[in-house]
């Protein structure tokens, strides 16, 4: 699926979920999606716990995150030395 059909699936409505980004048709926000993941859940938990979620919201989740992050620049939480 191309990028554009993917983000349409995202949307931003002020009265949902004050306004974040979410999956269309849902409250399911791509920040909460996004912190299942990165608390261990894996893709086929998610899209079993939540009826109607498919395999193309959740790419969409990752496009839009890393649409989003794209140009920002992040200072590191640690710095490794030499």
């Amino acid at each position: 699926m191309k990028e554009e059909k993917l983000l349409e699936r995202i949307i931003l409505n002020p009265k949902v979920m004050v306004g974040k980004p979410t999956i269309k048709g849902t409250r399911l926000t791509v920040e909460h999606i996004l912190g299942l993941l990165a608390q261990g859940a894996t893709p086929n938990e998610i899209l079993d716990e939540y009826e109607g979620l498919t395999p193309e919201d959740m790419q969409a989740c990752y496009l839009f995150a890393t649409k989003s992050l794209s140009g920002t620049d992040f200072m590191p939480l640690t710095t490794e030395s030499a």
